[in-house]
């Protein structure tokens, strides 16, 4: 599993979740990237990139969470 994440994403609070993921799941592949595309709602949510499938939450620990529950399928 590869998860993706937009470094203009980090004023939504995504570089701590990247960082989490990355200390509690060592085995994933986590990758932040200057700029996905995503750009209008890059300026409104946190999201990340999982297995390409977008991933978008209200709040950062809302991203972690949904995140965490497609790791644990």
């Amino acid at each position: 599993m590869e998860i993706k994440f937009c470094e203009n994403n980090f004023s939504q609070g995504t570089e701590a979740v990247a960082k989490k993921i990355r200390k509690e799941f060592s085995s994933i592949d986590v990758e932040v990237e200057a700029c996905l595309g995503y750009c209008s709602d890059c300026a409104v949510k946190p999201y990340a990139l999982v297995d390409d499938e977008m991933v978008i939450a209200e709040t950062a620990d809302n991203l972690y969470e949904k995140i965490v529950e497609m790791l644990n399928e």
